[in-house]
């Protein structure tokens, strides 16, 4: 009976242990401060003072301002475009809440396509090696939905990492040019290997030469 009465009360304190237990944990993650809302800050050419975005009343604008530097790589290119061909520049900063987290220069109007500069020092003080990176080809548009004073570019269709699809110039389009320069480059390969197999059998030729010579 005493046994009995032993284990029932150890099962009762083990159970009133976890119970506390629980609470305190609830407690502990209801009274834990909310994360900061995600956020951008832009400024550059064209803007008198930063345009600051926050995800909690524009989060399609936010999330498509992010997503033009959140895939790049760990590490890029050491050296990017010359000064002339970078275009306008903008510094996009990243936000948690007010603070600042990631900051990257982008180049919508860059010579070659969309260019992507992460500097090495970043304002949360984390380690980051610096490099250029190309851009998204929505880039140009996406910081003009965003407030950029950017003109507005018809041609872009969409944009992955790195890049994406733009409808092609209509001079690109020329089908007698095409078929002229197919037809060119059909002609240098035939030359090409007209010239190989000439070189190959006067060198079998000049084999079986000295072959024969050597036999006799």
């Amino acid at each position: 009976m005493v046994r009995h009465m032993r284990r029932l009360v150890a099962v009762l304190a083990g159970t009133l242990a976890v119970a506390l237990l629980s609470l305190g944990t609830a407690g502990s993650a209801s009274a834990a401060p909310k994360p900061a809302p995600a956020g951008v800050d832009i400024t550059g050419t064209g803007l008198s003072e930063p345009l600051r975005l926050h995800a909690d009343k524009e989060p399609a604008l936010v999330g498509a301002v992010i997503d033009q530097v959140n895939f790049l790589a760990r590490t890029g290119m050491p050296t990017g475009p010359k000064a002339a061909n970078l275009g306008p520049k903008y510094t996009v900063v990243v936000l948690a809440g007010e603070t600042p987290k990631q900051t990257y220069d982008l180049y919508p109007k860059a010579v070659g396509g969309p260019r992507v500069y992460r500097p090495a020092k970043q304002p949360d003080g984390r380690k980051s090696s610096a490099g250029w990176f190309l851009g998204r080809l929505s880039m140009s548009e996406t910081l003009r939905t965003a407030g950029v004073p950017l003109e507005r570019q018809f041609d872009t269709v969409s944009g992955g990492a790195g890049g994406g699809e733009r409808v092609l110039p209509e001079d690109t389009l020329d089908p007698a040019k095409d078929l002229d320069e197919a037809i060119g480059d059909l002609q240098h390969l035939l030359l090409l290997n007209v010239g190989v197999m000439l070189t190959i059998t006067v060198g079998l030729a000049g084999i079986a030469l000295l072959i024969r010579r050597r036999t006799r």
